[in-house]
């Protein structure tokens, strides 16, 4: 008995469902129960407190000097899709694993969570792609890059440099 009143009840939430989309092609709709909507509400309720910021932006710092510092502060910095510990893409990763087999302290930043970062950085090096590395301030490239330092052997003597500092 239960099992036929629940499925009268479902059959009843079907069919108010397919009433409700079809009725409308965007707005509020009822799907299993749940209303949803494909509109944003214009809330007008919503206090500015809650509403995103840029903290940058009122500081008087640009996303120029922050990489400028980042460069300047830090002796491996890389500009990547995600962090060192989950990168978000497969040069990253090749990136971030050459550059650990030395276990150098390696800083980085994730471009993802900022377009406007991401194309500060580009301008900064004047660099198309990312990963991109910096070593003692200097712009070394990709990750193809990097890859290519360490088989020839280069990236230990550059690193090297760099504990030595």
């Amino acid at each position: 008995m239960a099992r036929a009143l629940s499925n009268m009840l479902f059959k009843g939430f079907r069919s108010i469902e397919s009433t409700r989309i079809a009725a409308s092609a965007s707005g509020p709709f009822l799907r299993h129960g749940m209303q949803f909507s494909t509109s944003v509400p214009n809330d007008p309720d919503t206090h500015d407190d809650f509403k995103p910021t840029n903290k940058i932006e009122n500081s008087g710092i640009t996303l120029k000097d922050i990489v400028e510092q980042d460069v300047k502060d830090n002796h491996v910095m890389i500009y990547m899709k995600g962090d060192p510990e989950q990168p978000r893409c497969g040069f990253s990763s090749l990136a971030v694993r050459v550059l650990s087999e030395y276990r150098v302290p390696i800083h980085s930043r994730n471009i993802l969570e900022d377009p406007e970062l991401k194309n500060a950085v580009k301008a900064f090096s004047t660099w198309p792609t990312f990963p991109q590395i910096f070593i003692n301030g200097e712009f070394i490239g990709g990750s193809d890059i990097i890859l290519n330092m360490h088989q020839n052997g280069e990236l230990k003597e550059k690193l090297k440099a760099t504990s030595e500092e």
